[in-house]
């Protein structure tokens, strides 16, 4: 029986770019490797934008789509949405019984995203609490792994930390009812956006994986570079161009060894050197709207999807509820 995998995504906008290298391509791999879990974290989006109704019934069945034309197979993982589950509900409310509020309180990611989005009111009890749902969701699956880059870490941290209090608490004759999950440091392409800082909808530097070719030619072409080369006779320095960064990505070594000289000699413009990456770009869409267009034209094709993915899942986390109900007493 093959090692489960676990991981979700939070369906706050269209995927772009930078989600497909960060995320989304390691999960196409790892579903030949493992049984893979992929869900929607709709409840996870909330508690950022707990205000935004329309914006996450809208892209929930976008990302699915998106995750699908990137090349997850339904057949080999299982792809499912968080909130049609009451049990994850319910086994985040059973460990938020026993788990410490200063664990909650020194996730990096708790002070680092109220100060990411200072706009948003975060002073919430389901903001300080999403580190432990995601505990919940890992823990409800008995996943063995969870791939995380490193700023990911510390919550797998706090899932092993929860499990291994609630098997104190609650485990009889040395039985752990919950599993300590291991982080699969998987190896993360982290492409920057247009303008050189994390590649975000909200700072409007973003590739979306299906974005028209002629919009991805148009971004690309207003890309800034290198902010000393001035003239097309001014030598340049690839480190100091976020261009460079998409080479890094995208091109293979000679064609980066091209860019590197053209650039540094003044043999090339900036525009020559933004072509290569404009087509390696539109080559990686092509598959992906190819493959998104029957489920556009066909929505109730990703409803069934998700739904018999949901229904999967189910089945397993009912039964980690009543071994979880069993030990603390509540099988009345």
């Amino acid at each position: 029986m093959r090692a489960r995998v676990l991981s979700g995504m939070r369906p706050t906008g269209a995927l772009h770019l930078g989600h497909y290298h960060g995320a989304l391509k390691n999960w196409v791999r790892l579903q030949h490797e493992y049984d893979s879990f992929f869900f929607v974290a709709d409840w996870h989006a909330l508690t950022t934008h707990y205000q935004d109704r329309d914006v996450i019934e809208r892209n929930v069945y976008d990302m699915v789509i998106d995750w699908i034309a990137a090349g997850l197979d339904p057949d080999l993982c299982t792809i499912f949405i968080q909130s049609r589950l009451p049990e994850h509900a319910e086994l985040f409310t059973l460990l938020a019984m026993g788990t410490p509020l200063g664990w909650l309180e020194r996730v990096p990611t708790y002070k680092g995203l109220a100060q990411e989005l200072p706009e948003r009111d975060l002073a919430t009890y389901g903001f300080l609490g999403y580190p432990l749902l995601q505990a919940a969701d890992i823990l409800i699956y008995k996943a063995a792994f969870v791939p995380v880059g490193e700023d990911q870490a510390a919550h797998v941290e706090l899932t092993r930390e929860v499990a291994r209090r609630f098997n104190h608490l609650y485990g009889r004759d040395g039985r752990a009812v919950l599993h300590e999950p291991q982080a699969l440091h998987t190896e993360v392409t982290r492409l920057p956006g247009l303008d050189g800082r994390k590649m975000s909808k909200s700072y409007g530097n973003a590739i979306e994986m299906r974005e028209e070719p002629a919009q991805v030619e148009a971004k690309i072409r207003k890309m800034p570079t290198d902010p000393q080369r001035v003239r097309r006779s001014d030598a340049g320095d690839p480190a100091r161009c976020t261009v460079w960064q998409f080479h890094k990505v995208y091109s293979d070594a000679a064609t980066q060894q091209w860019a590197t000289t053209g650039c540094t000699t003044a043999g090339i413009g900036c525009l020559d050197c933004k072509q290569p990456v404009i087509d390696a770009i539109l080559k990686e869409q092509q598959p992906w709207r190819e493959r998104a267009e029957q489920y556009l034209a066909n929505p109730k094709q990703v409803h069934w999807i998700v739904e018999m993915g949901t229904e999967r899942a189910r089945t397993v986390a009912r039964q980690t509820m009543k071994d979880v109900r069993d030990v603390m007493g509540l099988a009345y």
